[in-house]
């Protein structure tokens, strides 16, 4: 399979099926899905049979409709911290990167102080503190992984700003803002790219650890890793329950990072170069 005269390799063939079943599944959940998410359709942990496909969850739920409406939740909410995560920490880290020395020690020492912090005690602490609602589990995870991009972006943007190119656009008399957007950013897609990919994965583990622990995506709704907490019991009766959202975790992960690394080959290769062989 080629895309603009590249080579697809096979493995981002495979993150891209991935990827776009995850797509569907999040727009589509209402039609896919067999049966309401809260909807009782059996008894507890019931085997899989004909009306239900993956058996029934702890209280009797349809598994698989459950994993479906719980893929829309998890995917939806890491994506959106994610894209907050990537727009603070590079626009701080680039602002850092292309200012005075004034502004650069100064965020970068409140982002030393944030990064002291062990992520998962801090973001306990808070929702401790601020409830576990969702629009405060998506500015506290953006704040906290922030720090990470910024670091990523600050450092990127410092090899960037030495550069022939940037210093005509001063002497021109270029803005910061123009100096960032058109110089800057163009130049260091590529890292970001794969720091987007990573984030999002570090993201959607974190939302499924603290929804395993309980402070995360609150029922009745369905998300991925509380669903395993509350069929883990299942494991002792010889189920299967908590097994399919904690395989759907690691294959949505997986493809992710299989479609970043794509990206970045394609990055990587010279302009007029063929996309080689395949994995």
């Amino acid at each position: 399979m080629t895309i603009a005269g590249r080579r697809v390799p096979f493995t981002a063939c495979i993150g891209g099926v991935i990827v776009l079943l995850t797509v569907v599944m999040i727009l589509f959940a209402p039609w896919i899905a067999p049966y309401q998410q809260t909807k009782i359709v059996g008894g507890v942990w019931d085997p899989p049979n004909a009306h239900t496909w993956l058996g029934t969850d702890s209280i009797g739920r349809d598994m698989l409709s459950r994993l479906i409406y719980g893929g829309r939740t998890s995917v939806s909410i890491a994506l959106i911290a994610t894209f907050f995560t990537m727009v603070i920490g590079v626009g701080l880290g680039f602002l850092a990167a292309s200012t005075n020395k004034v502004v650069d020690n100064i965020l970068s020492r409140i982002v030393d102080i944030l990064l002291a912090m062990p992520i998962l005690i801090f973001g306990l602490m808070v929702f401790a503190v601020l409830g576990t609602s969702i629009p405060i589990m998506i500015a506290t995870i953006s704040i906290l992984e922030s720090t990470r991009v910024f670091r990523l972006a600050r450092a990127v943007a410092m090899s960037i700003t030495v550069m022939d190119y940037v210093q005509v656009a001063r002497l021109r008399g270029e803005g910061v803002g123009w100096i960032i957007l058109r110089e800057v950013l163009p130049n260091a897609v590529p890292p970001l790219v794969a720091e987007f990919g990573l984030r999002f994965c570090f993201t959607f583990l974190f939302i499924a650890s603290l929804s395993f622990l309980g402070l995360g995506i609150q029922p009745p709704a369905a998300d991925w890793g509380s669903m395993v907490h509350d069929n883990a019991q299942a494991i002792s009766f010889g189920g299967y329950a908590p097994l399919y959202p904690a395989a759907a975790i690691a294959i949505v992960t997986i493809g992710v990072n299989l479609i970043v690394d794509w990206l970045l080959s394609i990055h990587a290769m010279p302009a007029g170069a063929s996309a080689g062989a395949e994995v």
